[in-house]
């Protein structure tokens, strides 16, 4: 039978960020009912199947989880948390991208991690309800969802399957910050971009390692405690032994085995 779809739009929410479409089936009573019920969701409700942590959550537990949530945008250096704060919040990610940083006694900044789209952030003061160990920063134009920790810590004890995910996500936090505090062990420069690359590196959709939306120089800098100038030379001379290539966005790593020999020592970095 030919579906027919019918837009629908809500007046009251016209020139906002509500101003949704809706599509029922003219055909179906159904369809119709669906529609009526849809123009009064929360507006969020239609962003939390893009979390790989919440899409196996039923829809009417999602629908109260939206009404729940804060919707909030951030522009770019903007603070999006801070380790002073004393009310917490899970975050989810919507659009694009977060870093986490610190600061050394003599005020150098020092990154940690970052937030892309899909993921969520804030999941460590949750769990203790103790400050958190970082600060959280938008280093692009940013849009973010936030439950209230203890809405947050409901959600996690009443749904294993995000229990256990949250209890991996946490483990992995550990083996970065253990991988990292031995990345800024290492005595050259040189040798821990090698190293921070490699662990940033996840594989493409072709296959090859690559960093998707490559971080800044200025941004690598702070992770390996160095200068943005340093950083810069150095992917001068990667990219002149065709170790590194470039594409828009995207960094790939053509040459894997220098990269790990420079970052193990094998080899002397390259001056």
């Amino acid at each position: 039978m030919m579906r027919s779809y019918l837009p629908v739009q809500v007046p009251f929410l016209a020139g906002s960020a509500g101003a949704v479409r809706y599509y029922c089936d003219s055909f179906t009573l159904f369809g119709a009912i669906y529609a009526l019920q849809a123009l009064f969701m929360p507006i969020a409700f239609q962003y939390l199947l893009s979390f790989p942590l919440l899409q196996d959550l039923p829809q009417p537990t999602l629908i109260q989880l939206a009404a729940q949530m804060d919707d909030r945008q951030f522009v770019r250096r903007e603070v999006v948390s801070t380790k002073e704060q004393t009310r917490f919040a899970l975050g989810f990610l919507l659009s694009g991208r977060l870093q986490g940083v610190d600061f050394t006694v003599d005020g150098r900044s020092v990154g940690l991690f970052f937030v892309e789209p899909g993921d969520y952030f804030g999941e460590l003061s949750v769990v203790d309800n103790k400050p958190a160990a970082e600060h959280v920063i938008a280093v692009s134009k940013s849009r973010a969802l936030f439950l209230e920790a203890t809405l947050s810590r409901q959600l996690i004890f009443e749904h294993p399957s995000i229990a256990q995910a949250v209890m991996a996500k946490l483990s992995q936090r550990v083996r970065e910050v253990t991988a990292q505090r031995t990345l800024l062990a290492l005595p050259n420069p040189f040798q821990r971009l090698c190293v921070q690359l490699l662990l940033l590196a996840r594989a493409s959709q072709s296959g090859a390692m690559a960093l998707e939306f490559a971080p800044t120089h200025q941004e690598l800098a702070i992770m390996i405690n160095s200068s943005r100038e340093t950083v810069t030379r150095a992917f001068q001379t990667l990219i002149l032994r065709q170790v590194i290539e470039r594409q828009g966005d995207h960094l790939y790593l053509r040459d894997m085995q220098f990269l790990s020999d420079v970052g193990n020592g094998r080899i002397e970095p390259p001056r």
